[in-house]
């Protein structure tokens, strides 16, 4: 910002009272001021912005007021720092009618923000048209933009798919999982007869871990891996084993609760990780993280995941590990899958 002498002006404009202190005065003022004002969190965020900004005044020095960063500002405005940022591209590219509009409390931050990038006589337009056609216009500039970025993705998203099914050897872009877990059971007169052993072979840690699923991973790839909560570690630990990183995941809830130690579990976890850099859904299209299905056969997953997938990921080729069947457009490997790999 222009260097001034001394921050009054800041206060003045916000209704506060500098006072006289031998200390610190922007932090003895905002302590001693800032609570008698009902300020919005968008109103903040521009004082904030402005003492990240502010320099001594004094000539030949650029050091920032008090050296008030842009971290210590949100501290003691209480905003966030994505919140200053969006004030501060306000300031910077915004039309001065349009900081006044938050300044004033009738537009937030975030709506100018979006209008910050326009051309300055297109915002002065706007502006001047009013609250309600700030508040509209904003509205309008962001579904424009979360519209170009859905088709950005779409396009990525279908580049990479024929990338990978071009590929002299097989890879896939998506890699859906769910192993054979070995279960202990906590009493195997009793457990064996409930157990994943008595309706399909499973494996130990280790076993499931050596499986060679990089060597059929796309270099831009996503997994999806289903794993017990009581498993949970472990299921971490196969997805590092095979080459991914962490990102998230799903949680499915069940009609009818299972058994277990300490709960009796009513839900299963599908992570989410990745390798190298598969597209992230577009902003507005991700699926919520819990989906609520009933219960099929032993083990059998929620049609609703697959087509999660599909929705996410629609031209990557796809395999299914463990499959209990073949599906249209996916390859399948797995005790059950008919016509597997």
């Amino acid at each position: 910002g222009s260097p001034i002498p001394h921050p009054q002006h800041l206060f003045d404009r916000f209704g506060l009272a500098m006072g006289t202190v031998d200390a610190d005065p922007l932090a003895w003022v905002l302590s001693r001021n800032l609570h008698r004002r009902h300020l919005s969190e968008s109103q903040r965020a521009m004082v904030a912005a402005k003492l990240a900004t502010m320099t001594r005044g004094r000539p030949g020095e650029n050091e920032q007021i008090c050296r008030i960063s842009s971290e210590r500002a949100g501290e003691l405005l209480n905003v966030s720092r994505r919140s200053i940022g969006a004030a501060r591209a306000v300031r910077a590219e915004g039309v001065p009618e349009l900081s006044a509009a938050v300044e004033a409390g009738d537009v937030s931050v975030s709506a100018a923000a979006a209008l910050a990038s326009l051309p300055l006589s297109e915002q002065a337009v706007i502006v001047a048209r009013g609250k309600a056609e700030i508040i509209a216009a904003a509205k309008r500039y962001r579904d424009e933009n979360t519209a170009r970025k859905k088709a950005l993705r779409a396009e990525k998203e279908a580049r990479l798919g024929a990338k990978q099914r071009a590929l002299p050897d097989r890879r896939y872009g998506v890699i859906y999982a769910d192993p054979e877990w070995r279960f202990e059971n906590w009493n195997n007169d009793t457990g064996n007869d409930r157990g994943p052993e008595n309706h399909y072979p499973t494996s130990d840690l280790e076993t499931i871990c050596r499986r060679d699923v990089a060597s059929i991973a796309a270099d831009d790839s996503v997994l999806f891996l289903w794993v017990p909560m009581s498993m949970l570690p472990d299921g971490l630990t196969v997805m590092a084993r095979w080459g991914f990183t962490y990102k998230t995941g799903w949680i499915w809830v069940k009609d009818k609760a299972g058994l277990g130690r300490w709960v009796r579990s009513l839900h299963e976890v599908l992570l989410l990780g990745t390798r190298g850099a598969p597209p992230c859904p577009a902003p507005g299209t991700q699926w919520q993280s819990v989906i609520t299905a009933p219960l099929g056969r032993h083990s059998e997953k929620p049609e609703n995941f697959h087509r999660l997938i599909e929705d996410y990921f629609p031209t990557l080729p796809k395999i299914e590990l463990n499959a209990r069947k073949a599906r249209p457009g996916w390859d399948a490997w797995g005790f059950e899958a008919e016509g597997e790999g």
